[in-house]
């Protein structure tokens, strides 16, 4: 009876894993397309960037709002709500890169093909492991933070040398990310597709961002 109770419980925790896996994964490929069709919508008119203080708000805002309302329905809601966000102060920064280089086309689609293939290759690596990479949590919180800070500071100094350390720092860190959550959906320590989503999305688009900054430095023709 204990053999059978055992497996019951290891087969519903697999199916249990299954699901958070497909819904995830299917969540973060709608806002991805709904941030790309926003950041193509804010290209198209031209919008300007919304600056760095409405840009933190808004982010942070809903962010708070999509972790508060993960439980039910209204967190899809902010889920797309902070993905939109995300792709309408995209938009104007890639028109400054198709304005300000040659080849912006060029940089632009391969940071994208670049984080494909890293987010891709990260996920697939943890998932057929299946390694625990809980351990990178500590490490991770605090990498994020001080490279968000040093990105503040680079921004508002304007240090063009600590701005690409931080872009470097971010690629190592989103890396990272990926692995960590997706070990966490696999091994029982994040039981929220929402959360989850948020997550893997963050770490795609600031993984996007800094592949482009740094490919923009090394490869871009004004």
């Amino acid at each position: 009876m204990r053999l059978n109770s055992a497996v019951t419980r290891s087969e519903e925790s697999i199916l249990s894993t299954n699901k958070i896996l497909r819904n995830t994964y299917m969540l973060l490929s709608l806002t991805l397309l709904f941030s790309a069709a926003t950041a193509g919508a804010a290209m198209a008119l031209n919008l300007p960037h919304p600056g760095m203080i409405i840009t933190l708000v808004g982010y942070f805002g809903l962010l708070f709002l999509t972790h508060k309302f993960c439980n039910s329905g209204l967190g899809i809601l902010f889920v797309f709500a902070l993905t939109g966000f995300m792709g309408l102060t995209l938009g104007p920064i890639l028109n400054m890169y198709l304005n300000a280089f040659s080849n912006g086309h060029e940089l632009i689609m391969t940071a994208l093909g670049g984080t494909g293939v890293i987010f891709i290759g990260l996920s697939g690596y943890a998932l057929t492991t299946r390694k625990d990479f809980s351990f990178m949590s500590g490490f991770l919180m605090v990498g994020v933070l001080v490279a968000f800070l040093a990105g503040i500071g680079a921004m508002v100094f304007s240090i063009p040398a600590l701005s690409l350390a931080v872009s470097g720092m971010f690629i190592l860190l989103m890396s990272g990310m990926i692995l960590f959550q997706t070990s966490a959906i696999i091994h029982g320590g994040e039981t929220n597709y929402i959360l989850a989503t948020v997550t893997l999305y963050v770490s795609i688009f600031n993984l996007f961002m800094s592949l482009l900054q740094l490919l923009a430095v090394f490869s871009g023709e004004r």
